[in-house]
């Protein structure tokens, strides 16, 4: 029996998988392929880090080296410290013995304990899993319904005063770049004043950069963005990526906070360095710092003061609540941020839940540039139209960790002011710095046989569509430098005849794009790891409403399959509303899709008849999803994720009944007419929990028992289903 691996993951993706999960595997066991989980949650880390569970996570880092490999891989937490400590206090209130995490460590002891919890800390899993490059595009099905049913963008005003604005110059990861290509596999070492700060083992053909971002740059860069916002009157926010960027981030989020915040930082910095109160985390975690002190309420005031001052006014994450864009390092994540500024015209949030022209604020140019060429097209153009904007498909370079995103090991908060030095195995310098104290300096990686198969894929997909495939490729930044003399290499070994394969930089990939956008063609973007998230968030979002939507295929190096669902992220509000009133919102079409790719790819690799048959059955079942609008309600006492379920059963079953394969017709022919029978039944049994809250034993550790109880709470279903 062929196999898949369903990961195990958190908050809405994770409930959602209690009642679809069974379904799936009802039908592909006929087909003689069996779906298993594995637990690669933040929980489920947590525990393996502390040796109370199997490490799932390293099993399926040796899984995806094989050829056979076949992962559907949902999307999770990549945890703040604040999430990490919320995971570890639930865990420790369902028993298990688990120390404290220990936000500054005192001792050696807390040191290793530090050390153990910390690879649960930011994206712990995609560097793991992802061992290929990433083929994201939206399926025909789903452009065409998005078109015939287009979502509400927001027109921009006439003259709309928004505008990002991200760093220039010297200051900045961007200007300081060095960037080499090893010449043979070796140790390489990274020293600050001659002492090590780490060592790596380099590949041959391997490109290293080295950069830095000055903090004192970023402190005047960030005064003068909200001296800025003041005088042209527009709201303020800043956009990171704390998740991924677990170590840069961070730091970024904690500067911006300090500024934005001085007068309550100066006024009060004895209590906050006797209370340890760390920036890096936000207002909610200074709010825990604070609670019983003799000056809580009055450093509340201060901090609140500042947001009701028009010094400017500052973007909320909740208006209702008075939660700003500071309350946490990872409330406000540029990919899926910047998208929803772009669709709201421009705006965000004030205190008082208006909608304001906003200026987004993100430090790092190299990323700025897109996002800034994104709101000026809009300011100038006008908004999209989704009935007919074009599609972006996107082949990204993301195999091996590659770039930004692999930099965790090697990004360092530099303690000390004085020379960063990379030296290869001979103790030749390779790249050099001079820093102070407190700089965020970083190197990144990229390996040559994920370049090689990134140029393949791009060269097949353009192939395949006769789209234009754009490399988004500065000459002028160190890096893509590199990129650009290996890109060029490699594309001469494949055919390119008839093809429009053209490399730009960031600001003008952008603006070829979008007029073709607005023109009604389709791109494909091809593009290094970090913008292949950012990309790949945007222009979905924009198309069709969620990326959620998109298909993420990742063609692993050993010739096996990753296929991600729901790049919209873990969805934590869809499991507050769920809780609350049993209602669950998330849209599964994601796993829909990646189940369709996951079970096509086992069938044309054996040759499998029977799969084939399958596999074609869901696809008409997805479309069929589509096409009678079935996806979830966002209100309660309306039809949900589960019925969602129900319905994709329903269809797959009589695309089944009607297939060409005579043993699976003969065998799902009376369970389509049993569940086309029972639909009022089964749709009654669903909305009967509808308005009722859910204990499901755990936020971050459900209760199994009590998780699928909630979610699969139709008896008829459950039994058509069980009988399969």
């Amino acid at each position: 029996m062929s196999k898949i691996i369903w990961s195990k993951i958190d908050e809405a993706p994770a409930l959602a998988t209690y009642s679809l999960l069974p379904i799936v595997n009802a039908f592909t066991k006929a087909a003689g392929v069996e779906v298993v989980t594995s637990d690669i949650s933040l929980a489920g880390r947590v525990l393996a880090a502390m040796g109370l569970a199997q490490d799932e996570l390293s099993k399926l880092g040796e899984v995806v080296m094989q050829e056979d490999a076949n992962i559907i891989k949902l999307p999770n937490v990549s945890a703040s410290v604040g999430q990490l400590k919320d995971c570890i206090a639930e865990l420790q209130g369902q028993g298990y013995d688990i120390p404290n995490f220990p936000e500054n460590p005192a001792n050696a002891e807390e040191e290793a304990i530090r050390a153990k919890y910390n690879v649960c800390l930011g994206s712990a899993v995609n560097p793991v899993l992802r061992e290929g490059n990433s083929d994201r595009r939206a399926a025909a099905a789903v452009k065409k319904f998005a078109q015939k049913n287009p979502h509400k963008l927001r027109a921009y005003s006439e003259n709309s005063k928004a505008y990002v604005a991200h760093m220039e110059g010297k200051g900045d990861f961007y200007g300081n770049e060095q960037s080499v290509v090893v010449d043979k596999g070796q140790k390489v070492t990274i020293t600050i004043n001659g002492k090590e700060l780490a060592t790596i083992n380099a590949v041959e053909k391997e490109i290293l950069d080295g950069t830095f971002m000055s903090v004192k740059a970023l402190r005047a860069f960030i005064q003068k963005t909200i001296d800025d916002a003041k005088t042209n009157g527009v709201l303020w926010s800043i956009h990171l990526k704390a998740t991924m960027m677990k170590i840069s981030d961070p730091i970024m989020f904690g500067h911006a906070l300090e500024v934005f915040f001085a007068p309550v930082f100066a006024k009060y910095a004895a209590e906050f360095k006797e209370l340890k109160v760390n920036p890096n985390l936000g207002i909610s975690d200074i709010d825990k710092k604070i609670k019983g002190h003799a000056k809580e309420a009055e450093i509340k005031a201060a901090f609140k003061a500042v947001v009701d001052s028009d010094a400017p006014q500052i973007a909320m994450v909740d208006s209702d609540k008075g939660t700003t864009n500071f309350n946490a390092s990872n409330d406000v994540i540029i990919d899926a941020s910047m998208p929803v500024v772009v669709r709201e015209g421009g705006k965000q949030w004030n205190r008082n839940g208006d909608a304001c022209e906003c200026v987004s604020v993100i430090p790092d140019s190299t990323y700025g540039m897109f996002y800034e060429e994104m709101v000026a097209d809009c300011v100038k153009n006008g908004q999209y139209d989704v009935t007919t904007m074009g599609n972006v498909a996107n082949v990204g370079l993301m195999a091996q960790k590659a770039e930004e995103y692999g930099s965790h090991p090697t990004t360092f908060e530099i303690a000390e002011a004085g020379k960063v030095e990379v030296k290869d195995a001979s103790g030749n310098v390779l790249m050099s710095h001079d820093v102070e104290a407190g700089d965020i300096w970083r190197m990144s990686r990229v390996k040559d046989i994920p370049i090689k198969d990134w140029v393949r894929l791009a060269v097949e997909r353009a192939r395949l569509t006769g789209s234009p495939a754009i490399f988004w490729l500065d000459a002028n930044r160190a890096h893509d430098a590199q990129m650009i003399n290996k890109v060029n290499t490699y594309l001469k070994d494949h055919d390119t005849s008839g093809l429009d394969i053209q490399i730009m930089d960031i600001a003008a990939a952008t603006r070829y794009t979008n007029a073709r956008v607005r023109k009604g063609e389709d791109t494909i973007s091809v593009t290094g790891n970090v913008l292949r998230d950012y990309l790949t968030d945007m222009y979905p979002i924009l198309e069709l409403g969620t990326s959620a939507k998109m298909l993420s295929i990742v063609p692993l190096l050993a010739g096996g399959g990753l296929y991600e669902t729901g790049a919209g992220g873990s969805a934590p509000k869809h499991v507050d509303q769920f809780l609350a009133e049993g209602h669950l919102r998330w849209d599964s079409l994601g796993e829909f899709l990646a189940l369709a790719e996951s079970l096509r790819f086992i069938g044309q690799k054996n040759n499998d008849a029977k799969i084939a048959a399958l596999t074609a059955a869901l696809d008409v079942a997805n479309d069929a999803y589509l096409d009678n609008n079935k996806e979830p309600s966002r209100k309660c006492g309306e039809p949900d994720n589960k019925a969602s379920h129900f319905f994709v059963a329903q269809f797959w079953a009589e695309a089944l009944a009607k297939g060409e394969n005579a043993e699976l017709a003969a065998k799902f022919a009376p369970i389509a007419k049993e569940l086309k029978e029972n639909e009022a039944k089964i749709i009654e049994e669903l909305l009967a929990v509808e308005g009722k809250a859910q204990d499901i034993g755990g936020y971050y550790h459900p209760n199994d028992a009590k998780a699928e109880a909630a979610m699969r709470p139709s008896a008829t279903l459950n039994n058509i289903i069980n009988n399969i």
